[in-house]
């Protein structure tokens, strides 16, 4: 922000309809003026579309801020640790207004099959872990610390 100030000022005939300041009027503009007023512009151009916009966007944080209460974090943690906090919030606002918009018996459908898939995805999981571990319990180790079982080979500590 740059300021401008001349002793002019105090000899101009329009001094009291200008500024009550007794050392005279102080002008400020701001080095980014010109992308402040493109800026202004472009949302007066799609004002409706921006009223909208802010309808819609601004609705989570204040049924989040207001009606739960969530003005603040209360870690004194990392940025990562509060950020965590704050998605997990949201998750949590995500699935009430999910709960709130589907019918009871979709939402049991969609769990079954939600479910299903996790359950697919367990079996296959432990089915690879198990054949993983089983091979792994039968390698034997070479000289030196090298592990020979699996490419590429692993230095073991030791």
């Amino acid at each position: 922000m740059k300021h401008y100030k001349t002793n002019a000022c105090l000899a101009c005939e329009f001094f009291s309809q200008c500024t009550q300041n007794k050392k005279g009027r102080l002008l400020e503009h701001s080095q980014h003026a010109d992308l402040i007023h493109e800026n202004k512009v472009r949302i007066q151009n799609i004002y409706e579309i921006y009223r909208r916009r802010q309808a819609i966007v601004e609705h989570p944080y204040g049924v989040i801020k207001r009606q739960w209460d969530f003005y603040y974090i209360m870690t004194k943690r990392t940025i990562k640790h509060a950020s965590a906090y704050v998605g997990l919030i949201f998750t949590a606002y995500n699935l009430h207004r999910i709960f709130n918009l589907i019918d009871q018996n979709e939402l049991k459908r969609y769990l079954k099959v939600l479910s299903l898939l996790f359950w697919i995805i367990k079996t296959f999981f432990r089915a690879f872990c198990g054949s993983l571990f089983f091979e792994t319990n039968n390698m034997s180790f070479c000289k030196r610390n090298f592990y020979c079982g699996l490419n590429p080979l692993y230095l073991l500590p030791d």
